[in-house]
């Protein structure tokens, strides 16, 4: 039986986690020479913030990347006692991708939705080990899998919580993701298997993101009827177009229950980079709506000293409950991907 029959719906990020899922950086291809260690640095400032907020669940390879990661951890006095390591083969970082998606039914029950991986439309090989990583979360904690014939990546989705969900065009709509499955298909995909029950298109992403566009660079839900979006008032910037085409978007769209939504913008900070990331592009896609919202707390990029605190002071406003912290991440973005990108909520773990 599909899990919207049995009354499953996605959680807000905002709800209560058991933790969160982290992959420990082990990929050179994605951090070559010194960056590896540049993002290991950002990693140990990640864990130890959030660490004191609720448990980390950080995969490593294999017991010499454990002792590894141990070690750093330790040197940057992380209690490791709210850190629960797993031996398991990982591709790269990027849980919020590959990791479980989970559900909830009324009676509080939480189940895992296994949607399949590609990493971003087969850019990236091998990616085979981080398309098992929900079943392997399935398995170890015996919470029940509903598997789905269909490439769905956790930072291409935003939802309220309230069966109100935003994406995009080029990332769903995209053939290197699901080739021959209309639009309509899609669709009811994420209401038969994340209890929604209506999806807002936005068009494209940030210049630079490998994704394709994902919409967690974009805009993201603070609350139920709030909308916080990436915005820039250059029009000679790069992504002035793209961002602007959105916001007319959201203006217009309505929730669930036929309301407007309220919009409040956040700026692009500086996303243009001093020579090119791996893939060859000028530009990463650097973004404060890349934060996570965990248990009693918000964790958030800062990459540029005009914007940071701005934009933390908007989060702020909207978390009265959770302190919001600024990670510097400047090395994490080379890699194309933020602190969202790199972390998963957990329940019933």
């Amino acid at each position: 039986m599909l899990p919207v029959k049995r009354g499953f719906k996605m959680p807000a990020e905002w709800e209560v986690h058991s933790g969160t899922h982290l992959n420990w950086p082990t990929n050179r291809s994605t951090w070559p020479g010194k960056r590896m260690e540049l993002v290991e640095k950002v990693y140990v400032d990640i864990i130890k913030t959030l660490s004191k907020y609720e448990t980390v669940y950080l995969l490593v390879p294999d017991g010499q990347y454990r002792r590894h990661a141990e070690q750093i951890l330790l040197a940057g006095n992380v209690n490791l006692t709210k850190v629960v390591f797993h031996v398991v083969p990982t591709n790269d970082v990027w849980s919020r991708d590959c990791g479980p998606i989970f559900v909830q039914n009324p009676a509080g029950t939480y189940a895992i939705t296994d949607w399949k991986y590609n990493a971003w439309g087969g850019k990236y090989s091998p990616y085979d080990d981080d398309d098992k990583l929900p079943e392997y979360f399935s398995r170890m904690y015996g919470i029940e899998r509903f598997p789905v014939d269909m490439v769905l990546e956790g930072g291409s989705i935003d939802t309220n919580g309230n069966r109100l969900m935003i994406t995009t065009e080029s990332v769903l709509l995209n053939p290197n993701r699901n080739p021959g499955m209309m639009k309509s298909q899609i669709e009811q995909n994420l209401y038969d298997y994340l209890g929604q029950e209506k999806i807002i298109w936005l068009k494209r992403g940030l210049a630079g993101d490998d994704t394709d566009g994902h919409v967690d660079d974009l805009c993201r839900f603070v609350n139920e009827t709030t909308v916080v979006a990436t915005a820039t008032d250059n029009p000679d910037d790069v992504n002035y177009a793209a961002l602007q085409e959105n916001l007319e978007i959201l203006a217009k769209a309505t929730d669930q229950n036929g309301r407007s939504l309220t919009i409040e913008t956040l700026p692009l900070p500086e996303t243009r980079i001093e020579g090119t990331t791996v893939d060859g592009s000028e530009y990463v896609p650097a973004s404060y709506t890349n934060f996570y919202i965990a248990n009693d707390v918000v964790l958030m990029p800062f990459y540029d000293e005009r914007y940071d605190a701005q934009a933390q002071a908007l989060l702020q406003n909207h978390f009265l409950d959770r302190e919001v912290i600024g990670i510097p991440c400047a090395d994490l973005v080379w890699g194309q991907g933020s602190i969202h990108c790199i972390t998963q909520q957990l329940y019933g773990t």
